[in-house]
């Protein structure tokens, strides 16, 4: 029986680049290009009548990545879009925002096809991406944003308090941006046990998804943005 392949919708105003990204995703055997989108407003009303797993600029005209991406997979959203936010290597505000928006994840313009593919793979199957450059960028720009105030760091604390020292283990290794298998490799457990794991962590910490928990990462201290 054939799997339903991933409905892949992009958004990017530079032509040439759209064209590219449809070549690669469209030579892929699970994968299906259902359209594209040059500016805010037309992406948004394409991924209402696609509902399809979106690869996202930040900076569109018309209408931002950053709306659309919050209409799409923001708090309150009855039926959620997965994002996955391509940006370049000069994170900015725009790139955190989004994060808040309810981005899956983020990729380097530069990615090779192989990473974009994957992250689409990623976030459509449910797992949030963020990749490692990306992360370092995105905490160490917003480092000071991040660092709790003296009275909020015990509450901060004592809500990680709630993870076993292996949870723990797993909670710095996301931050890190590491994938679920990378995780494995490095803790020597299986891909499944870290499934169970990152899913016990958001489940005890209330957290949406990983990116929440990166974010959470940082604030408590567990890493820095001096790492990796």
């Amino acid at each position: 029986m054939t799997s339903t392949p991933i409905r892949v919708l992009i958004c990017e105003d530079h032509e040439l680049v759209r064209t590219g990204y449809t070549t690669i995703f469209s030579a892929q055997p699970d994968m299906e290009v259902v359209g594209d989108a040059a500016d805010g407003r037309a992406a948004l009303e394409a991924a209402r009548r696609l509902l399809p797993d979106v690869v996202m600029d930040i900076r569109m005209p018309v209408l931002d990545g950053i709306e659309v991406t919050r209409r799409l997979a923001g708090p309150g959203v009855a039926a959620p879009v997965k994002v996955l936010v391509v940006t370049t290597f000069n994170v900015d505000e725009y790139a955190y925002e989004a994060l808040r928006a309810g981005a899956s994840g983020f990729l380097l313009k530069d990615a090779r096809p192989k990473e974009l593919v994957d992250g689409v793979r990623t976030v459509a199957r449910g797992d949030s991406l963020l990749a490692p450059a990306v992360t370092r960028a995105l905490i160490g720009h917003f480092a000071e944003r991040l660092r709790p105030s003296d009275s909020a760091r015990p509450a901060l604390q004592e809500v990680v308090r709630a993870l076993t020292q292996r949870e723990l283990e797993v909670l710095e290794q996301l931050a890190e941006g590491l994938s679920n298998a990378e995780i494995a490799t490095r803790l020597s457990i299986s891909t499944e046990t870290v499934k169970t794991y990152v899913s016990r962590i958001l489940t005890k910490l209330d957290l949406r998804d990983r990116v929440q928990a990166v974010v959470l990462a940082y604030r408590v201290g567990l890493v820095s943005a001096d790492q990796g």
